[in-house]
């Protein structure tokens, strides 16, 4: 691959700007699916169905997505998952229009969304060495963690603003999005995936190969169920944050607001992420970033106000990005290209997997005991995930990712 400085870099700015419209879409519509609940039922357990059927893909399709994201054209797989997201998420505008939606109908459409995000992401995953050259693997990692916390910043506040105006203009703008997503991956050039041999395939093995080259490697094992648990507590943190907000007295364009305030620590998280993955070891990255969590859990807790709860939220998703690009950065550098998918989809099957149950604990826990209870019920999970990790070993001692081999090529017929 040419090596092309990554700011001049044709395909991946085009990549990269589409997405961005299309994960502030993303962002306004998460927003509005959970406040358009409330305002239908008044039940955050219903809100939290909501938000389970969304995540429930990632328990049960994570898998075999990853194998096919392997198997097939990536690129074909985020087109038709753009058009049909862009579909689904209009349907849910119509109907507005119409009436009032039924909850099965926005747990259909929220599965249906957080199936094809999943394609999306896993063949974006995988299709981004080929876009790239490796060295700038790292900022492209960077620059995709600020483009998607710059659309929680953008996103929070206009969803508020777009469904304080009207409850359909938040799904109507995501639609749109997707349609923007679709048309700038049209004019990416490059194949996201190097050429495929001829082979019998076997699902169950191919699967398989993805969890057992996963378990073999003990700094990513260790990670994947830091990762887990961590995903599980910040996707209950994402209802329990606007049922606060709401005990607090706070209108949807203020709850907007307040998640944009912690958007822009994610966002600084990002900027810095590079350079701290370049001069920080990776078990420190990934243990302080657990303690931070810590402290930003009891904080949000305590805090009085809306406001002051974004300005905690954004003092602990500094660390996020920062998370992130060392962990994106350790699995580039270990996994062979083309089992990307199949190893990217055995660590999201636990990582990501863990998010719809994560919706409904949270939903459940706040029918029952209400927000600060919640929070105070999360801080306590997070600290115990904090010891656990300082006590493992197999993080002490891992090596930085550009001191790590590039991966060997897998055989043919070896998966």
């Amino acid at each position: 691959m040419t090596q092309t400085p990554l700011r001049r870099n044709r395909d991946f700015t085009l990549l990269w700007s589409g997405q961005v419209v299309s994960t502030v879409g993303t962002q306004v519509s998460a927003l509005a699916f959970p406040l358009l609940v409330l305002g239908l039922t008044g039940s955050p357990r219903d809100a939290g169905l909501v938000g389970f059927a969304r995540g429930l893909p990632f328990l049960l399709l994570f898998l075999p997505a990853g194998v096919y994201v392997d198997r097939w054209d990536r690129k074909l797989i985020m087109l038709i998952s753009d058009a049909v997201r862009a579909l689904a998420l209009g349907s849910v505008a119509l109907w507005l229009v119409l009436g009032r939606p039924p909850l099965a109908w926005l747990a259909v459409v929220a599965f249906v969304e957080g199936t094809l995000f999943m394609f999306f992401q896993l063949s974006e995953n995988a299709a981004l060495p080929h876009v790239v050259a490796r060295e700038h693997l790292p900022q492209a990692i960077a620059r995709n963690q600020a483009r998607q916390q710059g659309a929680k910043l953008a996103g929070a506040p206009l969803g508020g603003i777009l469904y304080g105006i009207s409850h359909l203009l938040p799904f109507a703008a995501d639609a749109v999005s997707y349609a923007v997503s679709f048309v700038s991956l049209l004019f990416v050039r490059p194949t996201f995936q190097a050429p495929r041999a001829r082979k019998e395939r076997h699902l169950r093995r191919e699967v398989t190969d993805g969890m057992r080259w996963l378990w073999g490697q003990r700094f990513m094992r260790t990670v994947t169920g830091l990762v887990t648990v961590s995903n599980f507590v910040h996707q209950a943190l994402s209802l329990v944050l606007i049922v606060r907000a709401r005990e607090l007295g706070a209108s949807p364009g203020l709850i907007g607001v307040m998640l944009a305030i912690g958007g822009v620590g994610a966002i600084a998280g990002a900027i810095v992420a590079p350079t701290v993955q370049r001069l920080v070891s990776p078990p420190r990255v990934v243990l302080g970033s657990l303690w931070i969590w810590v402290a930003q859990m009891l904080g949000i807790a305590l805090a009085p106000s809306p406001l002051v709860i974004g300005v905690i939220a954004a003092a602990g998703f500094v660390t996020g990005p920062v998370f992130n690009t060392t962990v994106g950065s350790y699995t580039y550098a270990l996994v062979p290209e083309e089992i990307y998918g199949r190893v990217s989809a055995a660590g999201g099957l636990f990582a990501s997997g863990s998010v719809p149950l994560g919706a409904l604990f949270a939903g459940f826990l706040l029918s029952a005991a209400g927000a600060r209870p919640a929070l105070l019920v999360l801080t306590a999970i997070l600290l115990v995930l904090a010891i656990l990790g300082s006590a493992a070993r197999d993080l002490r001692s891992a090596p930085r990712p550009e001191d790590i081999p590039s991966p060997e090529p897998i055989l043919a017929g070896a998966d």
